[in-house]
């Protein structure tokens, strides 16, 4: 057996806590949710959910230590998140607010908001961090195979946390919905929503892990 079951029971209840929280990637898509609805809310966790794959396959085969080992990597990609996010509030912000932008969500671009979520969650260097910091103390290297008990817990994770992203794009969808054909309400939405994704990005570029050169 791979795992001692009472250190794999350990490791789902502190993940089940840890997304229980809405981190970034979870306010990305509550945002997502209120602004364009339930459907557009979903879309963008299976967005995020491969953002994770990608960090748990780096984590397990390494990248994530050499990311973090490289002052330049890891500022280069902290940074690029952290404009990305900032671009998505303005552009959120300035955009005109009409109700029939609002109505019918499946004329929204679908690939586009599936490759937004992607990005925003493989550009958060903290998830990177995160998979480096937290996986490897439930991993025993005694049982051999390092590589796949990585993989293994970063899919647990990676589930978890797309449940909660789903609960989450549901209940602030619904929500929305409920509001989206108020031109006030939807200004005062838009404001909301691009004061979120902009207050992602100054995070993401002004807190973290600081790197020595």
């Amino acid at each position: 057996m791979m795992f001692e079951s009472s250190s794999l029971i350990l490791f789902v209840t502190a993940t089940a806590l840890l997304v229980i929280v809405p981190g970034p990637n979870s306010l990305f898509v509550i945002a997502r949710s209120v602004e364009q609805g339930r459907r557009i809310g979903l879309v963008s966790c299976v967005g995020v959910l491969i953002g994770t794959l990608v960090h748990v396959i780096a984590a397990a085969l390494g990248l994530s230590a050499l990311l973090v080992s490289s002052a330049l990597a890891f500022n280069i990609l902290k940074y690029a998140g952290a404009i990305y996010l900032v671009w998505l509030g303005i552009r959120t912000l300035i955009r005109e607010d009409k109700i029939d932008q609002h109505i019918d969500n499946k004329e929204q671009n679908t690939f586009r908001i599936l490759i937004q979520g992607t990005v925003v969650n493989v550009l958060n260097p903290k998830s990177a961090l995160f998979f480096l910091a937290f996986l490897p103390q439930f991993v025993d290297a005694s049982r051999g195979a390092v590589g796949m008990q990585v993989l293994v817990l970063g899919m647990i994770v990676a589930c978890l946390g797309t449940t909660a992203d789903v609960v989450y794009a549901t209940i602030s969808g619904s929500f929305g919905n409920a509001f989206r054909h108020n031109l006030k309400v939807l200004r005062t939405q838009r404001y909301l929503v691009g004061s979120v994704y902009i207050g992602l990005g100054l995070v993401t570029a002004f807190s973290g892990v600081k790197q020595k050169a």
